[in-house]
């Protein structure tokens, strides 16, 4: 099995609820952007920012295919769902840039700082107090339940991208 795969499942076991599964992909993503730019050797970089591109992928997949939806039934707060869609369009743009380029390109380095900084006031969007999280801890979501189906899409994806 291989060690994404095994972590994806230690993180069903791992995380009670949704919330706490979103955040620790937060901060992970949150670490490899700051080891990205301290990182001096091209060849860390690009190996970073595809860490990144990755993990940004499957993030956004689950929230926007299992999260985002429960969100919005519970919620019925099209405001922030929305603003977090569209969030999600404006990265996927640039992690294709991103993908499309290499630490050889002019303007890589620019491209994945400026993805960091757009997933920074987005994580910040959906953490602060009145945000999408503390929103569905108050609507009493089945955060437990989305959890599990959080971790298993995720699990779902890595086999995919493995595959690829």
């Amino acid at each position: 099995m291989a060690t994404s795969q095994r972590s994806t499942k230690a993180t069903a076991g791992r995380y009670r609820d949704a919330v706490t599964l979103l955040k620790a992909d937060h901060q992970q993503v949150k670490q490899w952007f700051a080891q990205f730019r301290k990182a001096g050797e091209q060849a860390h970089q690009g190996m970073l920012a595809r860490n990144i591109c990755n993990a940004l992928r499957l993030h956004t997949s689950i929230e926007e295919e299992i999260f985002y939806p429960a969100f919005l039934e519970a919620t019925k707060n099209e405001d922030i769902h929305h603003e977090a869609e569209v969030e999600h369009q404006s990265a996927e743009r640039l992690i294709v840039e991103i993908e499309q380029s290499t630490p050889a390109d002019d303007f890589f380095r620019a491209k994945v700082n400026v993805l960091g900084e757009m997933i920074k006031h987005h994580i910040r969007e959906e953490e602060k107090p009145g945000g999408m999280f503390a929103k569905a801890r108050k609507a009493q979501m089945d955060l437990r339940a989305l959890g599990q189906q959080l971790a298993e899409r995720k699990l779902e994806l890595e086999s995919e991208q493995q595959a690829a």
